[in-house]
């Protein structure tokens, strides 16, 4: 898989070790940068690295 591979909904969710559910929640929401082919979502490998990179680390989310 290269950087620029797309990913669907069901390898993000494995990815992060999410449900399948909670992952397209947070495409829709815009929580993660997803867009939408023909309605279904994907995921640029690249754009999800950078994404969890920057996510905050620790537990400053009282204890979530």
């Amino acid at each position: 898989m290269t950087d620029d591979s797309l990913l669907t909904i069901k390898e993000v969710a494995a990815t992060l070790r999410l449900a399948e559910k909670t992952v397209y929640a947070m495409a829709s929401a815009g929580e993660i940068p997803a867009f939408k082919i023909r309605g279904q979502w994907r995921v640029r490998t690249s754009e999800l690295k950078r994404w969890v990179d920057k996510q905050p680390r620790g537990g400053g989310d009282g204890g979530r």
